[in-house]
């Protein structure tokens, strides 16, 4: 029987020779086109320049689609010629084991350690024991029903002595490929099983590490975004803003006496008190690219693109004036009887990295000038000075 190494020279695994006729011209023609096909498969895969895998997966939808042909018109002439059902349903059973097979060998050779071995070598292994039992079993039954012989008596005769060791032989050699393709069957979808679980597994990773993500970035007490995530957004948009010459805002806000507050009301009262306030703030820093950030203690932040400080100012006036709205009891404040914030404005047009701590200067500058004026009030940064270090809460 031709073996996978024949002719390697040429590419070629299988080579047809005189051992492989049936006798029967139309079978004989076909078994050659397939074994053409076979070698122009392993060509386009394994010898020399490969193939596109768009062309690859083309010529092995026409081998498959011409063994199926190839299987309809046997079959066909076994019915014609009467040959017994047994032989036919065998051989039948047969031709649909190695589509199925086939196939799966295909959908899986990325997975195998020498895919070219595997399916070449299942290929001729198949079609050699294929056409010197069955099919040539086939040729001689139908040859004895020509001379007259009974279907079944033609079936019979297969058990002739004179033939008896070489079927037995190929009897087992069959038995054997069936274990080896059943087996070989249950390890693809074995593995097809397990590359399903793993998809489903990385699937739910990837979600875990974005809601992992999501929650680094999300101050746990106030619901927004955490110091952190600022930071990293900051140096996004600096650059972002540099690179483009548009102006970036902050507004920085303190809630006016907070420490009174808490005092005053207790801890979890003072809880509530910031999360009220940072949800009356997240109500002006409403646009999708803007953040609103919980900066530290008390204090927020909001990241304004593509603002000028005239605009920011805007936003930091509603901001102060939608606190002073919760109308939020506090007594021990000499500054209103209810809880207010200050904010601070900073305004410009990036020019380099660093300019980042250089606009949060200008806010925090802008912050203490509000609180300095008397709170409960917003005001812009006139230059970006640095802030008072005799500064207080």
């Amino acid at each position: 029987m031709p073996t996978p190494d024949a002719a390697s020279d040429t590419g070629d695994v299988f080579v047809w020779d005189t051992t492989l006729l049936t006798g029967l011209d139309e079978v004989d023609a076909q078994h050659h086109h397939l074994v053409d096909l076979f070698n122009t498969l392993n060509r386009a895969m394994f010898h020399g320049r490969a193939l596109s895998p768009d062309q690859q997966q083309r010529i092995f939808d026409e081998l498959i689609a011409y063994a199926r042909q190839h299987f309809e018109d046997k079959e066909r002439l076994m019915a014609d010629a009467g040959v017994d059902v047994r032989h036919r349903e065998l051989h039948a059973r047969l031709h649909h084991e190695f589509v199925e097979q086939v196939r799966s060998m295909w959908d899986a050779r990325g997975h195998l350690r020498q895919p070219g071995d595997t399916l070449m070598g299942f290929l001729t292994s198949w079609l050699g024991l294929h056409i010197m039992g069955v099919d040539q079993s086939m040729a001689r039954q139908m040859a004895r029903i020509r001379a007259g012989a009974d279907p079944a008596e033609a079936w019979a005769q297969e058990e002739d002595p004179l033939d008896r060791r070489v079927a037995n032989l190929l009897r087992m050699v069959g038995q054997l490929y069936h274990v080896l393709a059943a087996q070989n069957q249950d390890l693809l979808e074995a593995n097809a099983r397990l590359e399903q679980r793993v998809r489903e597994r990385t699937a739910e990773l990837e979600a875990a590490n974005r809601r992992l993500e999501a929650f680094s970035r999300i101050d746990g007490l106030l619901g927004i975004a955490n110091r952190g995530y600022f930071d990293e957004r900051l140096r996004e948009e600096i650059a972002r803003h540099t690179r483009q010459a548009r102006p970036l805002a902050v507004v920085m806000f303190d809630v006016d006496h907070f420490k009174r507050y808490n005092n005053r009301y207790g801890h979890q009262a003072g809880d509530a008190c910031l999360q009220a306030v940072a949800r009356a703030l997240k109500g002006e820093v409403y646009r999708a690219p803007d953040l609103l950030a919980r900066y530290g203690g008390e204090e927020l932040v909001a990241l304004l693109v593509d603002t000028d400080a005239g605009g920011a100012r805007v936003v930091a006036e509603r901001a102060v004036a939608a606190v002073r709205a919760l109308a939020l009891p506090h007594a021990d404040s000499p500054t209103a009887p209810v809880v207010t914030v200050s904010a601070g404005v900073g305004s410009m047009v990036p020019h380099a990295p660093d300019d980042g701590p250089r606009l949060l200067r200008q806010a925090d500058a802008a912050l203490y000038a509000a609180k300095q004026a008397g709170r409960n009030r917003a005001m812009v940064a006139s230059g970006g000075g640095e802030v008072d270090p005799t500064r207080t809460s």
